[in-house]
């Protein structure tokens, strides 16, 4: 399903107590499958409790660059409105962080 250029990442993060993903899963998970020589997001999932939740977030990360930080992040804040918008915002931010690791050794 992958090309062997391919590597999965997961980033997480902490959401509000009172939140049904925190209730469920204790915290908020993305994963996300990267072309490590293009950087571009193939594949994208999150711990959500809707699976529509799931779907979207899945088109907001698909085809994005690993290397577009902000450009990610103002698409989170500019169509994301769940509950977890925070939460989404800091796991792709350690889903980076963890990429760059990955391709600077």
């Amino acid at each position: 399903m992958y090309n062997k250029d391919t590597i999965y990442i997961i980033g997480d993060a902490k959401t509000s107590s009172n939140n049904p993903i925190m209730q469920k899963y204790n915290a908020f998970f993305i994963g996300l499958v990267v072309d490590r020589t293009s950087h571009l997001i193939v594949d994208a999932d999150c711990s959500a409790t809707i699976s529509l939740t799931s779907s979207f977030v899945k088109h907001l990360f698909e085809g994005q660059s690993m290397l577009n930080v902000d450009g990610v992040i103002d698409e989170i804040s500019s169509r994301y409105f769940g509950s977890s918008q925070k939460a989404l915002t800091v796991a792709f931010k350690n889903a980076h962080i963890k990429y760059m690791q990955i391709i600077e050794s």
